[in-house]
């Protein structure tokens, strides 16, 4: 398979520095998933260790996955995986309610549901069209931007230091020096700017005292993956109908990260590179409920960070998904990233999500909105996703299934994009789906 265009090949060194760059990106989103539920159900720190180390593994693996096409698997885009944050409060709940086998068997089961519905939801192509998938993907971007803001302030909202001028002074900085960096610097020092940014303001910060070593201290030298490591799993069909729900969430925000990185990279996604792509996704999350880690959803965090670097061919995520995997078996080494402080990675990403949430209004600028139905789709549509992000607790009245998918910004608004293209634009989806039956109809002949 071709890789995208324009791009001129690297060598091994740059690959692996670009692909430590991805590594440092999605590192703090993943790793939160693990901390945010070990600390909820109570887990001893060997527990801890064990789930945070396996967790990074894991996620080198699913990488791998999806980085690789095959007759039946792997969309063959530069993506990265990573735990889905989507999952945190149903896992915690299934958790707590029904026990650590429920949890995990829940997981499995939802992985078995992607795997095998991947071929029907690839037929949805015809419902994403530019004003669609640009609306989502602007929509993915910029409800992210709170997250990055929670960060940039310290990390925890409700802290009575969240704000403090040390937080929002490195984090600044870290912004500057992303931004110098593409001002002033050429070449491969340009393409990794917000790895020079990260590392530079994490070394800024231990100057104030605001870095712990505390974590790599209390990490073990090596760790396997263990098979049923928490115990066997148990299936309950409420937890698993829990964790479907769940999943269609991710799947649609994947679908989203697949064509934004269609976009960049010049490739046209087709409903067979859906397929393979959600199929990666459903063995990912089966493998997650095998070992006792999590369900894996494609990050958007390194849609920005490929878009910046101009670097878009796969050979460096190759490199971040080996560094995942070692990391993942050498747990004191891996918890050197760990180390980097929230208003540190906050500035990163204020810069990779606004990167992305632009991706989405580039891809709009190919929509004709001087039809009122297209300015119509694309103007609620992301109304709702960045309100829902806002006002998580709008929903708090419905039943627990619908908060959980109704309290995802991404959800609602790609939902309220689809819908309403339906709805104002149906003949011009209904002529897509007509001429593609009359493709998949000549190919077969």
């Amino acid at each position: 398979m071709k890789e995208a265009t324009g791009t001129p090949r690297i060598s091994n060194v740059k690959a692996a520095i670009l692909g430590f760059q991805h590594l440092l990106a999605m590192y703090s989103g993943d790793v939160l998933v693990p901390l945010l539920i070990g600390a909820a159900l109570h887990f001893s720190q060997q527990q801890m260790t064990y789930l945070v180390s396996i967790d990074i593994f894991m996620c080198g693996i699913a990488t791998f996955l999806q980085l690789k096409r095959t007759p039946m698997t792997g969309i063959g885009l530069p993506v990265v995986l990573g735990c889905a944050v989507q999952a945190v409060n149903p896992l915690i709940q299934i958790g707590k309610t029904y026990g650590l086998g429920t949890m995990y068997g829940s997981i499995i089961g939802a992985g078995i549901f992607i795997f095998l519905i991947a071929g029907l939801f690839s037929k949805i192509k015809s419902l994403f069209p530019p004003v669609v998938t640009g609306s989502l993907i602007t929509i993915i971007g910029f409800t992210l931007i709170p997250v990055a803001f929670e960060n940039l302030g310290g990390g925890n909202a409700s802290a009575k230091n969240f704000g403090s001028l040390p937080a929002l002074g490195i984090g600044f900085l870290t912004i500057a020096i992303i931004l110098l960096i593409n001002v002033f610097a050429k070449g491969f020092m340009k393409s990794v700017a917000i790895l020079i940014g990260i590392l530079a303001g994490t070394l800024l910060a231990g100057a104030f005292g605001m870095v712990s070593l505390a974590p790599v201290a209390a990490a073990s030298w090596f760790h396997l993956p263990t098979l049923f490591y928490f115990g066997t799993p148990k299936f309950e069909w409420s937890s698993i109908l829990t964790m479907i729900l769940v999943s269609l969430t991710t799947m649609v925000e994947s679908t989203g990260v697949f064509f934004a990185l269609g976009d960049i990279t010049g490739r046209k996604i087709e409903s067979e590179d859906l397929k393979r792509g959600y199929r990666s996704e459903g063995i990912a999350v089966i493998l997650g409920g095998l070992f006792n880690t999590f369900p894996y959803s494609t990050f958007s965090e390194n849609v920005g960070v490929l878009q910046l670097s101009g670097v878009k061919t796969r050979k460096p995520i190759y490199f971040s998904a080996a560094f995942l995997i070692v990391l993942g078996l050498l747990p004191k080494i891996g918890a050197l990233a760990t180390v980097i402080p929230d208003p540190v990675l906050g500035g990163a990403m204020v810069v990779m999500f606004g990167i992305v949430g632009i991706q989405g209004i580039r891809m709009l600028a190919q929509v004709d909105f001087r039809n009122n139905n297209n300015l119509l789709v694309s103007a609620v549509s992301i109304g709702l996703g960045l309100g829902v992000t806002v006002q998580t607790n709008i929903f708090q009245f419905l039943p627990g299934a619908l908060q959980i998918m109704l309290s995802n910004g991404v959800v609602v608004g790609s939902l309220a994009a689809v819908l309403l293209n339906l709805l104002f634009n149906r003949h011009t989806v209904e002529k897509t789906v007509d001429d593609e039956s009359i493709g998949l109809n000549e190919t077969e002949h």
